[in-house]
């Protein structure tokens, strides 16, 4: 018989088959960008949340997959279950690393005052090896139009809090008033930063750094 932790297990290992993300790969099947997250695998009352059988059909239709090699991503029980447990932010499982979308980052409680991730709530993304063994490196998922042309509404975000920023280095920045914003650094004086935006419909931002929560460099994106 066939495990919540299995099914779920095989559209992660689909995912990561096509260089995508759970969101990536949702959003190439035509469905809405968190239907796989690991927060809706599970209700508010802790009942298992399973795929649809028209979700799973039009993965395979996006992806060019059969459903003998859907089953073939299938892990053992326990190896699938180990993959999905949400205890600590931090998965012990290779690739791991928190996952939180630009909204949610916005408000208290996400990150300590080095805006490195703490406390609940976050969401856990598969990466491939390498930025996430970096201590502190997490995930951020562009939600909105603001960001384009250069980030899409779904697009992850992995950035590497506490790392020298330079000139032209693309960060995320969060303000003291919440504000949280994905921009390209063109200059940093003793009492403040300039920001050139991605969207050209957006203006550029001068940032006093005394309203500067923290800073952290963009490493890596999907696109």
């Amino acid at each position: 018989m066939l495990s919540h932790d299995q099914i779920w297990g095989a559209i992660d290992g689909l995912a990561e088959r096509h260089d995508l993300t759970p969101s990536g790969l949702a959003r190439r099947a035509g469905l809405d960008p968190t239907s796989f997250n690991k927060s809706k695998r599970l209700s508010a009352d802790g009942r298992l949340r399973w795929p649809s059988t028209e979700s799973i059909a039009k993965v395979l239709e996006a992806t060019g997959a059969s459903m003998e090699q859907f089953m073939g991503f299938m892990r053992p029980a326990s190896a699938a279950a180990a993959a999905s447990l949400p205890d600590g932010i931090f998965a012990s499982q290779g690739s791991s690393i928190p996952l939180l979308g630009f909204a949610q980052a916005g408000a208290g409680g996400f990150f300590d005052d080095g805006g490195f991730p703490a406390g609940q709530g976050w969401d856990v993304v598969e990466f491939p090896a390498g930025p996430s063994q970096k201590a502190g490196v997490y995930a951020l998922e562009v939600q909105g139009e603001s960001m384009m042309p250069l980030y899409r509404d779904g697009d992850v975000l992995i950035v590497e809090p506490g790392a020298q920023v330079r000139r032209n280095d693309r960060v995320v920045v969060k303000t003291r008033e919440g504000e949280v914003m994905a921009k390209v650094l063109l200059r940093q004086s003793p009492r403040s930063i300039e920001l050139l935006s991605l969207n050209p419909e957006h203006p550029n931002r001068t940032i006093e750094l005394s309203d500067v929560e923290w800073i952290a460099r963009i490493i890596w994106a999907s696109q």
